[in-house]
């Protein structure tokens, strides 16, 4: 199975092709295999080097032009190290980007903490009007990649090294599994996990590759007699808990929060299980929180 990286750049390079008004930049990351592109298109594929401020100022440049930006590189440089462009060159001026960011919260444990961003998705959800989707699957990434490029809107595209093993393409809350005992939401990467440490509960699976905006009525619907829900994001612990609060507002509920942790900062090198565990978002570790939570 291709990685979403590797379909993200296969189906970027396709779009500049097709489309005249869309410009793909990039701070030295992927330059190399966008080379081709590169060469058909000089004016629409630029690589800033390694200077993610000008990254974000050159996509919002492109997008006063009338074209259509995407923006990419490693989140902790395109969201943490350039957020104040994305807040003032974007948000601040209403102008619509594609932000396509890899890495997501560990992906790259070899390379030490400068290179991890957990917190990207609560930047970016401290600011209005911004689309946040986190495929868990390459065919996901694709699909939002090819709906995110029309029109203007403000965009973050998290790709992940870490998938699930089927795609699913519908859109907000899908349910993947019925219960009666509470409802658990898998975003993104999480999913495959999440059924695995809920076999055997009785408990509803919902399931969001998009979580910008997010699908308060997809979780009402969900919710039966018991409001007990448990957010699993592979990011920030509780990035969307006051998303859950808000649309359960008037209900009586429980929220367990699983995500990256929030009270240390997991320094190790190590791989990607031992992240995993570090933060307690391996299935064993999730199936321990949940049974907990629903007992």
């Amino acid at each position: 199975m291709p990685t979403m990286r590797d379909t993200f750049l296969a189906t970027a390079e396709e779009i500049v092709d097709a489309d005249p008004d869309v410009a793909l930049v990039l701070a030295d990351i992927s330059a190399a295999t966008l080379a081709g592109a590169a060469r058909r298109h000089p004016d629409r594929v630029l690589n800033v080097g390694i200077r993610e401020q000008l990254l974000v100022s050159t996509g919002a440049g492109l997008a006063l032009a009338g074209m259509r930006p995407i923006v990419h590189t490693f989140n902790a440089f395109l969201v943490e190290r350039a957020f104040e462009q994305v807040k003032l060159d974007l948000s601040h001026q209403d102008l619509g980007a594609v932000l396509v960011s890899y890495g997501a919260s560990y992906d790259m444990p070899a390379e030490g903490r400068t290179h991890q961003a957990p917190g990207d998705v609560a930047l970016i959800d401290s600011l209005p009007g911004w689309y946040v989707h986190v495929p868990g699957h390459p065919d996901e990434a694709r699909r939002l990649l090819l709906d995110s490029v029309p029109g203007d809107s403000r965009t973050y595209l998290r790709l992940s090294a870490q998938q699930n093993a089927t795609a699913h393409l519908g859109v907000g809350f899908q349910p993947l599994r019925r219960g009666t005992r509470g409802v658990v939401i898998a975003v993104g990467p999480m999913l495959d996990r999440v059924l695995r440490a809920t076999a055997g509960m009785d408990v509803t699976v919902l399931y969001a590759s998009t979580v910008r905006p997010f699908d308060a009525a997809g979780l009402r619907a969900a919710v039966t007699g018991v409001a007990d829900v448990a957010l699993v994001e592979p990011y920030l612990q509780g990035t969307s808990a006051h998303q859950v609060a808000d649309a359960l507002a008037d209900l009586p509920h429980r929220l367990l929060n699983v995500g990256t942790r929030r009270d240390k900062e997991v320094r190790i090198y190590g791989t990607l299980a031992d992240h995993d565990l570090a933060h307690g978002l391996d299935a064993g570790s999730i199936a321990l929180s949940l049974k907990e939570f629903f007992t």
